[in-house]
């Protein structure tokens, strides 16, 4: 069985559990789950088969929210024709300071407040968030360990962020497989990762 079909079997049971076992705190039912950028496609082929086994087995439903879509639809929303601009007067790197700003600030709509949006409805004891495309984030928009940070206390759903990156030690994770800015404990995360072992 490859590594990225062993950490599959190994979220699929920590979800089917009675109680679930992906997280060791209540208030941040959270987990990782990293895999390698060039698995992209294989991961959501899996994980539409594992979103049909959980609900036809287990009765636990998968709602999947794209990051990406999330990104996107706040550029959208508040001037396309601005992110342009920035960029073409700035260029690249204000372009995604100005990206990172909609999605933090709170005059705009902040990447967080836009995952609970989708999330509200769902119940803790039967439903699932998988948080993928996180991609959308690349390369240096808006640092996945934040959004996990800004949902603390804030909802009770499970939700597995699907991480495409190596681990460099530990917890520390590097997204895309990018070059580290800053220290690397900046990228340090407080919750249990799946797909650790390259």
């Amino acid at each position: 069985m490859s590594s990225l079909a062993d950490a599959i079997a190994e979220l699929e049971a920590d979800l089917v559990a009675k109680p679930i076992r992906i997280a060791a705190h209540r208030d941040m039912p959270f987990a990782i789950f990293r895999y390698a950028p060039q698995e992209e496609f294989a991961l959501r082929k899996k994980l539409r088969l594992l979103a049909i086994k959980l609900a036809q087995e287990h009765g636990r439903q998968v709602k999947f929210i794209s990051l990406a879509r999330i990104a996107w639809d706040a550029v959208r929303e508040f001037g396309e024709e601005d992110l342009f601009k920035t960029e073409k007067l700035r260029g690249f790197d204000a372009a995604q300071r100005h990206v990172n700003q909609l999605l933090t600030s709170l005059d705009f709509k902040p990447a967080a407040d836009s995952v609970l949006d989708a999330i509200s409805g769902l119940s803790p004891a039967k439903d699932v968030a998988f948080l993928v495309r996180a991609g959308g984030f690349a390369p240096y928009i808006y640092r996945t360990s934040q959004l996990l940070d800004s949902l603390h206390n804030r909802t009770l759903v499970p939700v597995i962020l699907f991480y495409p990156g190596s681990v460099e030690a530990g917890t520390d994770l590097r997204f895309f497989d990018l070059p580290i800015k800053g220290t690397p404990s900046v990228y340090n995360y407080r919750v249990k990762i799946y797909g650790a072992r390259p």
